[in-house]
Parts: structure tokens; sequence; C-alpha cells
């Protein structure tokens, strides 16, 4: 890596849901709380939603156990429903003021009753802020996968 590399995670699954079914779990505050903790012990704080280029959102997961609340908010730079999404990241301090601005982009390919999200992070403060953010999207990914595309998947 060169100074003037910053680094970036890519991460790829592959959900037993349509497209549609994961863009909209990714954006729908209600299914957003179910899924939207880095572990599985946490819970969703908050989820708010304003879905259009322009708009923003707030996420919050709570670790309860150390009585810590992680909060991110951004604004969406592109919304293509369900092939993508590109929206700004920051965490947000105690204080409120936001940290380190990076960029995410989402895209949802589907394949019939499959789909494969792609997500890159790009734009990370440093390795380890790369690391650590691997690390809780791919406990994200595992509790979306788990309390909301496997619950769908269930024939009833």
């Amino acid at each position: 890596m060169t100074a003037t590399e910053t680094p970036t995670l890519r991460l790829e699954r592959t959900f037993d849901a349509p497209a549609e079914a994961v863009f909209d779990a990714w954006t729908n505050p209600e299914v957003l709380r179910r899924w939207w903790v880095a572990e599985s012990s946490w819970r969703t704080a908050e989820a708010q939603v304003d879905l259009r280029v322009g708009g923003g959102y707030r996420l919050s997961m709570e670790d309860p156990a150390a009585d810590h609340l992680h909060t991110v908010r951004g604004e969406y730079r592109e919304v293509r429903r369900p092939e993508r999404l590109v929206y700004s990241w920051a965490w947000e301090e105690a204080d409120g003021r936001l940290g380190h601005e990076s960029t995410v982009a989402v895209d949802f390919i589907g394949d019939g009753e499959t789909t494969t999200v792609v997500l890159e992070h790009t734009g990370l403060a440093s390795l380890e802020s790369r690391d650590a953010h691997r690390s809780g999207w791919e406990g994200c990914l595992s509790n979306l996968r788990a309390r909301v595309l496997a619950a769908a998947a269930q024939p009833s």
C-alpha cells in the first residue's frame, strides 16, 4: 500500500432470497432493526432511513454487556432498487461529531431466487480500521442470513 492508497474491504455473500428482498432488508428500518448488529448478542437500538439520493440514514447498535452504543451516519449517493446502494459512512463520536468518512457500495446481483451481495467499503482510515470493519460486516451479514433471510426462505 502506498501513502496515497486507502484500505478497501470487499466481501461477497450469496443469500437464498431474491434481490428485491435482500435490497429491502438493507433499506427498510423495521427489517434493519432485526439484523444490523456486529455481534449476535447485541441489539439494533435505532434505524432511520431516508432512502433517496441525498437522503440520510442513522443506525445504532448496542453492546448491552458493555453498555456501549455504536452509531453510524451517512448520506445515500446512489439508490437503484434492487441492484445497487452507495452511501457515505462515518461513525458518530460521543459529542455528536462525525469521525472519518468512508464509502460503502453494495451490489445486489440477483439470479432468480438467490442474490449475491458484493460489499465494498472504501476509503477506510487504516488497515486496523479495515480489519475492524471486516469483523463488523461479517457479523452483520451472518445476522442478515440467520435473522431475516433464513426465516423468509422457510415454507409457510
